[in-house]
């Protein structure tokens, strides 16, 4: 049985979440020299890394695993699509769904849809911007680079922290959980586009749900119970350009972005559940 495993059954049956979270997270962010190095090799022969892409290849650069894991990529490896009016793919990952949000609804998988109002939080002004908009969800697996761009420019207006529990957001789980990302901890940002709103969810994951944005460091986990608001008006406004990074993930995430009425006019067609994405790519075309 893995180091995972026994972590996700202490999780289950033996510590409260609140206290698993800080062990995990204590592990993750040690410096503990050739141990380290030893746990990132490992990690990268276990889930198939390719350390190629990073800016650093060797797991011995990196002083923690969460360095390693939120590890940048080399300059050039992920070119962004030019073409003002096609959006890019904020992240590298499998596409989970993709479509129309109907009545408020959001797919999460065959069989399962969750409220759109209940992911963002439970704010009926976040919400009321993307009624009949599209949305996107995109797992990113272990492997995976975990650091979220934008898919165009905006402006940010909110923030919300949403606590809640850390399920696995594999396909498996999408699949056979109720309300999975309604349910798991949750970072959300709102943002203003030229084209219409944005909303990024930012969906931690197995164990820790360690979660930052660039503006506000690490929003998760941070003990807290209840819902947390941020609003940034006027001078507070925060821009960020096409394919600037936003945020990051440290251990298991999904991202889902919601798009305005209108905001789009398709998704680019190879783009189906199971595909896999790279950021940068062309994401979706905007209608003119």
């Amino acid at each position: 049985m893995s180091i995972t495993d026994n972590l996700k059954i202490a999780g289950q049956y033996c510590l409260p979440k609140h206290l698993l979270s800080r062990l995990v997270g204590k592990l993750a962010a040690a410096e503990a020299g050739s141990l380290t190095t030893r746990i990132i090799e490992a990690f990268v022969k276990r889930y198939g890394v390719n350390m190629s892409e990073a800016l650093h290849e060797e797991a011995s650069h990196y002083k923690s695993f969460n360095d390693f894991f939120t590890r940048p990529l080399k300059e050039g490896m992920r070119p962004v699509v030019e073409d003002p009016m096609t959006l890019a793919l904020p992240v590298d990952g499998t596409v989970s769904q993709l479509g129309p949000i109907r009545q408020g609804r959001v797919i999460q998988a065959k069989g399962h849809d969750y409220s759109a109002r209940e992911l963002l939080g439970g704010f009926d002004d976040l919400v009321a911007p993307f009624k009949d908009g599209d949305f996107a969800t995109i797992y990113l697996a272990p492997k995976d680079y975990h650091r979220i761009h934008m898919p165009l420019d905006g402006v940010l207006e909110s923030m919300v922290f949403v606590p809640g529990d850390l399920f696995s957001v594999n396909p498996l789980t999408a699949q056979n959980v109720p309300n999975l990302f309604a349910r798991n901890e949750r970072v959300v940002a709102t943002f203003r586009t030229e084209h219409g709103p944005l909303a990024m969810v930012l969906v931690g994951a197995t164990i820790v749900a360690s979660i930052e944005t660039r503006w506000a460091g690490c929003i998760a986990p941070c003990g807290r119970k209840e819902v947390k608001r941020w609003d940034y008006p006027g001078e507070q406004a925060i821009t960020l350009k096409k394919a600037e990074e936003m945020g990051l993930f440290k251990l298991g995430s999904t991202v889902v972005c919601l798009f305005g009425p209108g905001m789009l006019e398709q998704f680019e067609p190879h783009l189906q559940p199971g595909v896999v994405t790279r950021m940068g790519a062309p994401f979706a075309r905007l209608k003119g």
